[in-house]
């Protein structure tokens, strides 16, 4: 117990003493506290850091502060399942992290960096990767199956995507991912706005990735009963 007690001052310390030598911008206080406190043990941002927990290169495109400090504050308030502990952060913490974080829209890797690009994969291949390196993954569940907590939308959850080929041409879920999903009405008009909606994905990804994402997500389900539109 006295081990982990210094184990922990110690890393404590380290935490402070770090931010004490970098600037008073919040970016760049969020950047040390993410490192100082473990993140990078289970997120990975770039090509840096582990693969247990969703990608974090894209978090500040597909999700917002709002959403990003309430999901901080208290992991398991917003998804009793997740597996992501409460650090219970300080107030410097939490603001300097979600600041870090909401500045991660892709930046982290340039156009030839992107692992889904690597030479000889297949379009399947690159829109696999590309919707768990992207962080899809993290709404949508792995391979599509859903599952994951909406506030205030009907059923309570995002969307899962296996059936996706039945309601959708090839070339109606490009233009979906290009042009992102508006936010959801709310199953409660009294209570707040659904704070997770789809992102207009075109900002910050090629045509060509967007097509890899669709062909991929076409695969996952059932075939169309009519052939799909070509794009």
């Amino acid at each position: 117990m006295v081990k982990k007690t210094l184990i922990g001052f110690g890393l404590l310390m380290a935490v402070l003493s770090a931010c004490q030598t970098v600037s008073q911008d919040p970016v760049t206080r969020g950047d040390v506290y993410f490192h100082a406190l473990g993140c990078m043990q289970c997120h990975q941002i770039g090509d840096q850091g582990g693969t247990w927990g969703p990608n974090l290169t894209f978090i500040g495109f597909r999700k917002s502060p709002e959403w990003l400090t309430l999901w901080l504050k208290s992991p398991h308030s917003w998804n009793q399942k997740t597996v992501m502990p409460n650090f219970h952060l300080s107030q410097d913490e939490l603001t300097s992290l979600v600041a870090y974080l909401s500045a991660q829209k892709g930046q982290a890797w340039t156009d030839a960096e992107r692992p889904w690009n690597k030479p000889g994969l297949t379009a399947l291949e690159r829109g696999h990767i590309l919707f768990n390196k992207a962080g899809c993954v993290a709404c949508h569940g792995q391979d599509g199956r859903g599952g994951y907590p909406n506030n205030n939308v009907v059923g309570g959850q995002i969307p899962g995507l296996t059936q996706v080929s039945l309601g959708y041409s090839r070339k109606e879920l490009i233009r979906k991912i290009t042009n992102g999903v508006p936010q959801p009405a709310p199953a409660d008009p009294n209570k707040p706005l659904p704070m997770i909606f789809m992102p207009s994905w075109g900002k910050v990804l090629s045509q060509s990735e967007i097509s890899d994402v669709a062909d991929y997500l076409l695969s996952l389900g059932p075939k169309p009963s009519s052939s799909a539109d070509s794009f």
